[in-house]
């Protein structure tokens, strides 16, 4: 009888432990599903605008208007014209429209890396070459 007995227990010990496993995994599960997540990409944001980029670090101050799939480009007594081509809210290409150069008759691609409130650091790669350059555009308007 006493065999029987420890046999029963230690059946109602182990059923105990499934239930527990079980409220816990469904406390666990609701927890996960009502939590909002506190990541909102509101980066197309930067589509549009009058953004700088800051003279230093190979830079010169330039001023960009950006509308549509348009972007003017100011710096200096110089400006460009580009068009701009967005593949996701990450990563968009440029090209002159009217290139005065070779160099400039290569795509850029630029990919977006980190955001701010008002500003994104990028990392920006002329053509197919493997040079790069990283930077940070500031939206102003």
């Amino acid at each position: 009888m006493m065999i029987k007995e420890k046999k029963v227990k230690k059946k109602d010990k182990s059923v105990n432990n499934i239930q527990i496993l079980f409220l816990v995994s469904c406390f666990m599960f609701l927890k996960l599903v009502s939590c909002k997540s506190e990541f909102a990409d509101n980066s197309d944001r930067f589509k549009e605008g009058v953004f700088e980029i800051p003279a230093g670090d190979n830079f010169v101050k330039e001023t960009i208007i950006r509308k549509d799939t348009i972007q003017i480009s100011k710096y200096g007594k110089n400006i460009d014209t580009l068009s701009i081509k967005w593949k996701n809210n990450f990563f968009y290409t440029l090209k002159y429209i009217n290139p005065k150069n070779e160099l400039q008759k290569d795509p850029m691609y630029i990919q977006i890396n980190k955001l701010y409130d008002h500003k994104y650091d990028f990392t920006v790669r002329i053509g197919f070459s493997k040079f790069s350059q990283k930077g940070t555009v500031y939206k102003i308007e």
